[in-house]
């Protein structure tokens, strides 16, 4: 069984929206990676975006930029599965959320992976432990990140139950070594801690502005000048320590919150918009109209202020209330 110190090689499956941010990650951890993608053209997509990234990193002080060139040099390509897993110790599965792309992936790799390598899934819709081979269960585990990876510190991490406990706990170090906050799970679900919660916050989401009680804009400024940043502070549970558990136990007995109706339907707002064609940045309209806006100037100002807001927070997590 590989401990924590065999970890030396790491293989990313997918250069999609995840990979390069995650393959980011592990190189600047100090890891040999090595990433798969399907063609030439998004190879090179994969190189640039890591790149950009890269110095992104060093214009805002979280590398040196005279080691932007060694962390980039830690990154290989390779174009077909067996190449890019050859003397791999940790595999990062990353690749499309459709089930018949990664079953077919996964029985590619219970033919060719040695027994003791440990292999992780970013997937964040599907049940994997349903989708790879019986034989790869007792290395399977995943680890779920959240986009844009290199920034965000969270990744969820959750055991098959025919897997060890070492390989989890081998991930969550990795994971820390490498900077980011790993929540081990004991156990798995669909949508893991943070995308139920958000699926929640959801459903009130669309519930009031699909009854009108509200807009968007004046929702995104209310949970931005209230418990958003407090969670930063205080997260969930504790803040209801600090408010007092007689005060939550009272909402549930008085009945001050009832569920929506229907809340697990398609909200009419969010259809209205689907069916429109407006999907957000990637179409120019959404909740928001960014028609004449520099969507790739956006994005560099949403990733430094993500990188000055999760300072702050490191902060406050490396000395918690």
């Amino acid at each position: 069984m590989k401990t924590f110190d065999d970890i030396k090689r790491i293989t990313v499956l997918g250069a999609g929206t995840m990979g390069p941010g995650i393959a980011q990650t592990f190189a600047m951890g100090g890891y040999e990676v090595v990433m798969w993608t399907r063609s030439e053209s998004t190879r090179e997509k994969a190189k640039a975006s890591l790149r950009t990234s890269l110095e992104t990193f060093a214009e805002e002080g979280e590398i040196k930029p005279e080691n932007v060139d060694a962390i980039f040099a830690r990154t290989h390509f390779e174009l077909t599965v067996e190449d890019a897993v050859k003397g791999a110790d940790f595999v990062m599965e990353t690749i499309v959320e459709k089930k018949e792309a990664k079953e077919e992936l996964y029985a590619q790799l219970a033919q060719i992976l040695p027994k003791d390598v440990i292999v992780a899934s970013n997937t964040s819709a599907l049940n994997i432990f349903e989708i790879v081979p019986e034989a790869l269960l007792p290395q399977q585990i995943i680890c779920h990140w959240y986009a844009p990876p290199q920034l965000i510190p969270l990744v969820e991490v959750v055991k098959s139950e025919q897997a060890p406990q070492e390989y989890a706990d081998i991930a969550v170090k990795l994971l820390q070594k490498c900077g980011k906050t790993a929540v081990l799970m004991k156990k798995f679900i669909r949508g893991y801690i943070v995308n139920r919660l958000q699926q929640c916050l959801n459903r009130e989401v669309f519930y009031l502005l699909d009854n009108g009680y509200c807009d968007a804009e004046a929702i995104d400024l209310a949970a931005k000048a209230s418990f958003i940043p407090r969670a930063v502070v205080l997260g969930l549970l504790k803040r209801a320590d600090f408010g007092g558990l007689d005060m939550t136990a009272n909402n549930y007995r008085n009945h001050s919150y009832t569920m929506p109706e229907h809340g697990d339907e398609m909200p009419k707002s969010l259809e209205a918009l689907v069916d429109a064609g407006n999907l957000g940045i990637k179409t120019g309209k959404g909740f928001y109209d960014y028609t004449g806006v520099d969507i790739e100037a956006l994005k560099v100002k949403r990733d430094k202020q993500l990188f000055e807001v999760f300072r702050l927070a490191k902060k406050f997590l490396d000395d918690p209330v």
